[in-house]
């Protein structure tokens, strides 16, 4: 069902330029602090692509998409970015320590051209809404550049890890790509450009249906401008360079498949009241104050041995942490009219019964963050509270096989659900369309 390609990818010349210095994370993850940064590191670096600075004398025909693209062919010129001779696909392989723990693991994919479908052919399925604005700036850049600069994180199945075997030989020789990322990450690419090793994963490929992990907004941009090139001809070409986008294709059943939870802080509630919370939430929740000390665990470990057996959340007050436990029934019956795939999230009950139910957070407000914001690290969710926020909520992460059951019934799920660990480096390859 999916359809990918070989593809002559341009990529930066390691001669002239210190990878480390010059590819960046995701645009989304890039922090106004990280845009800096990435400015200083290098004249080069992809940041200036893709979250370039506006400028005070920024017009219609002079501004951050127009000089994307003067970047990107300067940068051609010159050879700092350079075009593979022949086409191939590229395994890239990301070996790290899991957040929070000491597990080395590596997770591998494949960089490779994937068919553009719209979602109603069922082969290409999200997990996620996406915003209009975000999906405006980078059709606005691709429009520009017309390049891809990020592949989309797309998950299939393969229980038995059949994709790649067909390419685990290649790994033992040197890689064409070997840096170390912000986060200790070790991001290692291969180029494969074997014909017949190409075919073969083209063909196991073939068998399956994809999921996107990250990079929704950035796929539903190439839709967009796939159609309008599609307007401008007045016909479909399907092998022009615009029908395909460039992906990382995971398998779901990788070990090194991590999602992180994503915590919630609540701020800004001027009748927020801790008894009166902890009070309300009894009705649908057990709840125990955690000594931390006297348990010589963390919340965040006691968390985990909660979930095992069902939902569970640590409210973190000033006055210190609480553990709730959900009454499975009761929350069932609260949240009887949601589907059963949506109601067994635990983020699902957070926002319905916590945030709106308890604490009387609509989800107009929410979907505006006026008094919610996310938080990776529980630390940093936790330190939010101390410098004044009303209250943070601790989660476990969602299972693969939640995202998985979701999506290819065709639903989605709430904002902030996943947090795929480690993130796909921007700028390894790219994808030119001209």
């Amino acid at each position: 069902m999916a359809e990918i390609l070989p593809f002559k990818a341009l990529r930066y010349d390691p001669r002239q330029v210190k990878l480390e210095d010059v590819v960046t994370q995701p645009y989304d993850k890039i922090t106004p602090e990280m845009q800096t940064r990435y400015y200083d590191l290098s004249p080069h670096n992809l940041v200036r692509i893709i979250l370039g600075r506006p400028g005070d004398t920024d017009t219609d025909v002079f501004n951050v998409y127009t000089r994307a693209s003067e970047y990107l062919h300067d940068w051609r010129a010159a050879g700092i970015v350079k075009q593979d001779s022949e086409p191939g696909i590229y395994l890239y392989s990301e070996t790290f320590t899991v957040p929070g723990t000491r597990d080395l693991t590596e997770r591998r994919g494949i960089i490779a051209l994937g068919k553009l479908h719209d979602y109603a052919d069922g082969v290409i399925h999200r997990h996620e809404q996406t915003h209009t604005k975000p999906r405006e700036d980078r059709l606005n850049l691709l429009r520009a550049a017309r390049a891809h600069f990020g592949q989309i994180f797309m998950l299939y199945s393969d229980p038995q890890a059949d994709v790649e075997k067909i390419l685990a030989k290649a790994a033992e020789d040197d890689p064409d790509i070997s840096l170390l990322d912000e986060y200790e990450v070790l991001h290692r690419v291969w180029r494969i450009t074997d014909p017949a090793l190409v075919s073969a994963v083209q063909e196991k490929m073939r068998e399956r249906k994809l999921l996107i992990a990250d990079g929704h907004h950035r796929y539903e941009t190439a839709l967009a401008y796939r159609n309008e090139q599609r307007a401008k001809t007045g016909s479909t070409d399907a092998n022009a360079p615009h029908e395909f986008v460039m992906m990382t294709l995971v398998r779901m059943e990788s070990p090194g498949l991590v999602i992180l939870p994503t915590h919630r802080i609540i701020h800004g509630l001027p009748t927020f009241d801790r008894e009166q919370m902890l009070e309300t939430a009894k009705t649908f929740f057990d709840i125990e104050h955690i000594d931390v000390r006297a348990e010589n665990r963390s919340a965040t470990t006691l968390l985990g041995e909660a979930g095992q057996d069902g939902t569970a959340f640590v409210a973190v007050t000033r006055q210190g942490p609480y553990l709730l436990r959900a009454r499975k029934e009761i929350v069932s019956e609260a949240l009887h009219s949601i589907p059963d795939r949506q109601s067994q999230l635990d983020v699902v009950k957070l926002h319905k019964i916590v945030l709106e139910r308890i604490l009387g957070i609509s989800e107009e407000a929410v979907r505006n963050q006026e008094n919610i914001k996310y938080e990776r690290d529980a630390f940093e969710a936790i330190s939010w509270v101390r410098q004044g926020a009303n209250v943070a909520f601790l989660l476990n992460p969602v299972r693969i096989d939640q995202v998985k059951d979701i999506a290819f019934a065709g639903e989605v799920m709430p904002q902030k659900s996943t947090d795929f660990y480690p993130k796909l480096l921007s700028g390894l390859t790219i994808y030119a369309l001209e």
